[in-house]
């Protein structure tokens, strides 16, 4: 396991950071992206996005909230977590992806076992879930912020407009969901929840115009998946939709060998495609980085099955075992700068946790 080369304090204030279930949002980190001095992040039980800004070398802080509803139209409102699981840049829009998975209820201790094994045979549906979206993301010229805004001119083009979109909701949860439903791979998976090996994403990166979404689950026989997709504005503003390939089809599929692990977060650098991968069910497991050389180039030819000895293992990082069994599960994968990797961890162990209200993420070389 390699250690980090340094590690970061994020800093959150108090009367943003408390969930409706009572969660501190550092403990439920779940994506990172950092665009100039600012970091993006999500905690998976939140319909918000959480901004930090550069105070320090090694210190982030002056957080600021943002409310999704204010920018997207949620299917179930503020009512149900969007449990966002990835985040991207691209075409002057900050873009977020949802689970797009159905959970299972988990038994409580407390009750009696009658009631744990029927807990245990529950599995429900979050509306939000099924959210791949994009909002404006707005730079100021002399400060160098940024913000998100629902609609904006375009600073490349002051002709246009961008504005904040969504894909098209479907009975299914959206278009996306419905090309999966006869998908040869992913059908037999939709049905059941994403910490069974069930469908379920985890990571979002865009090149250009084009939107690659990691899959958690399901894991065939080692393979884990990476979707590519383009879309394009949909008939009624707000909306976005499918935009097929030149032979009819919606979206390509990647296959990846990283022995067992399935993906959680995807990020671009260069030509090449950066892979936070870990165990898709719900245990403790090697969580490691990878490099697929060339990426944005070889998916341009069409589907690819990336084999072990085309990856390379950058290096693992730390998951929690034995008494901490359960902690310190990394998230998020981050470009923090020209020569580091960022990543931020769910559940963190008590040690990272330097305040009430600050916890420390690690930053990795990547290449020594």
């Amino acid at each position: 396991m390699k250690s980090p080369a340094f590690t970061v304090q994020l800093h959150f204030e108090s009367e943003h950071s408390i969930t409706a279930t009572g969660k501190h949002v550092r403990d439920g980190l779940s994506a990172v992206l950092r665009t100039g001095d600012y970091l993006w992040m999500s905690c998976d039980e939140q319909t918000t996005l959480e901004r930090l800004k550069l105070t320090g070398d090694q210190t982030f802080g002056e957080h600021v909230h943002f409310d999704l509803s204010q920018y997207l139209d949620l299917p179930d409102g503020t009512n149900s977590e969007i449990d966002i699981e990835g985040l991207g840049e691209g075409g002057g829009y900050l873009w977020l992806v949802g689970s797009h998975s159905l959970k299972r209820k988990k038994p409580r201790k407390e009750d009696s076992v009658e009631k744990q094994i029927k807990r245990l045979a529950k599995v429900s549906s979050d509306p939000n879930r099924y959210l791949l979206a994009r909002i404006p993301l707005v730079q100021d010229p002399e400060t160098g912020e940024y913000t998100l805004a629902k609609k904006c001119t375009d600073p490349e083009d002051p002709s246009k407009k961008l504005r904040a979109a969504q894909l098209v909701g479907t009975k299914t949860g959206n278009q996306l969901m419905d090309a999966f439903q006869d998908d040869i791979h992913l059908k037999d998976f939709l049905p059941i929840p994403g910490k069974d090996n069930g469908f379920d994403i985890e990571g979002l990166a865009v090149h250009e115009d084009r939107i690659f979404v990691g899959l958690r689950g399901p894991v065939l026989r080692g393979w884990s998946m990476i979707v590519e997709l383009q879309l394009k504005d949909g008939e009624e503003k707000g909306t976005l939709q499918l935009k097929a390939n030149a032979d009819g089809s919606l979206y390509k599929k990647h296959f990846l060998h990283m022995v067992g692990k399935g993906v959680r977060e995807l990020r671009v650098k260069d030509n090449d495609l950066y892979i936070l991968a870990g165990p898709t069910m719900d245990l403790d497991g090697t969580i490691a980085v990878y490099r697929w050389p060339n990426a944005m180039v070889q998916s341009l030819e069409g589907e690819q099955m990336v084999h072990r000895k085309e990856l390379d293992h950058l290096f693992d990082v730390p998951h929690g075992s034995g008494s901490h069994s359960g902690l310190d599960k990394a998230e998020g994968l981050g470009i923090f700068d020209e020569e580091h990797l960022l990543v931020v961890f769910d559940s963190p162990k008590d040690e990272r946790k330097t305040d009430k209200n600050a916890v420390t993420a690690d930053v990795y070389r990547i290449k020594d």
